[in-house]
This record gives C-alpha cells, sequence and structure tokens, in this order.
C-alpha cells in the first residue's frame, strides 16, 4: 500500500469520527445520513481534511489542496487554510462565517459555533495564528487573534475577543475596548 492511500484512509477514520462529533454535539442531529448530507460545518471540516492531506502531501500537491480549500469555502462560508493543523472529532455548528487561519492549531474534541475566526496579528511568515486546546468551546461570533494558547478545557463565550493566553479551564465572556495611543496594529 502506498504511503497516500495509507495517509487517505487516517484521513477517512477522521472524516468518520467528525460524524461521531457532530451527533454527539447537536442535540438537533436526528440521524448520521441527515449530518452527513447537509451539515455545512461537517462539510468544511471533511474538505478541509482532505485539502490539508494534498496540502501536505507533497509540493506538487499544495495548489491542489489550496485549490479546494477555496471550493469548500464557496460552499460552505467556512475558510479553513489546509495548512492549518486540526485535531480529532472538530464540529463547527452552523458553519458559516468560521474563518481559521494557515496557522492555527486545533485541539482535540473542539466545538466551534458559526462566525469565529481563529485569525493572525503579524503578516510575518511565522506562527501568527492561535493554538486552541483539547475540549475547547468557541462561542458564536469569538474572535481568537494572534499567536496565542488557549488551554485545554476553556470556554469562550459568544461574541468574545481573546488576545492574551488562556489558562486551561478558564471562561471568557465579552469584548472589551481599550483607548490606545499610537498606531493600531491589526
Amino acid at each position: 500500500m502506498s504511503r497516500f492511500t495509507r495517509e487517505l484512509r487516517e484521513v477517512f477514520h477522521l472524516i468518520s469520527e467528525d460524524l461521531d462529533a457532530a451527533m454527539a454535539n447537536d442535540p438537533a442531529a436526528r440521524a448520521r445520513l441527515e449530518v452527513a448530507l447537509l451539515y455545512s460545518g461537517v462539510h468544511a471540516v471533511w474538505g478541509y481534511r482532505i485539502a490539508n492531506h494534498l496540502w501536505n502531501y507533497s509540493l506538487l500537491t499544495k495548489p491542489l489542496g489550496r485549490a479546494l480549500s477555496q471550493l469548500v469555502r464557496a460552499l460552505t462560508q467556512v475558510e479553513i487554510h489546509p495548512g492549518a493543523t486540526i485535531g480529532r472529532r472538530f464540529f463547527i455548528d452552523h458553519g458559516s462565517g468560521v474563518v481559521i487561519g494557515e496557522t492555527a492549531i486545533v485541539g482535540d474534541d473542539v466545538l466551534m459555533y458559526h462566525q469565529v475566526t481563529l485569525g493572525g496579528r503579524s503578516l510575518g511568515r511565522e506562527k501568527r495564528h492561535p493554538t486552541i486546546g483539547n475540549r475547547v468551546l468557541l462561542g458564536a461570533g469569538a474572535k481568537i487573534i494572534g499567536d496565542i494558547t488557549i488551554g485545554d478545557d476553556c470556554k469562550i463565550g459568544a461574541n468574545a475577543l481573546v488576545v492574551k493566553d488562556l489558562e486551561p479551564g478558564k471562561v471568557v465572556v465579552g469584548v472589551v475596548g481599550v483607548e490606545k495611543d499610537g498606531p493600531v496594529v491589526a
């Protein structure tokens, strides 16, 4: 069996786990077939898994991975860069408007709602997106920005803005605006 085939089999195993995660995390999910056919967040994660495989396989398949990620974005309104690292049993509930940057790392058993951004704060070619621990809940509209770490078992409330590291088990809610002298760094 070739390396490509072995790795693709692992991708399909992860896809099956993603379906299980959707069933476990969405009380509205009634049947695996319904989730497999109709959940855009699940489709986006599946598209990412295949695009990520292509992105990491070789320099020749990188453009195919990027093209697939853009096709998935057009179909689901979820943009996950194929260079991002996403763990097992990842579920995006409602999907639309999610953005996950190239250097983002997402742990296992993460539940994310719509309009969440895992964004960057720099334009350099370095780690510029957040690292999300295991079993983290990211509420609708949450913005986690920059090369920060969100510890295991954290809960980020709807529309919260997080720009600093969080220790494991913390809960964050709200958006705090702070007056700043000098230039604004995006």
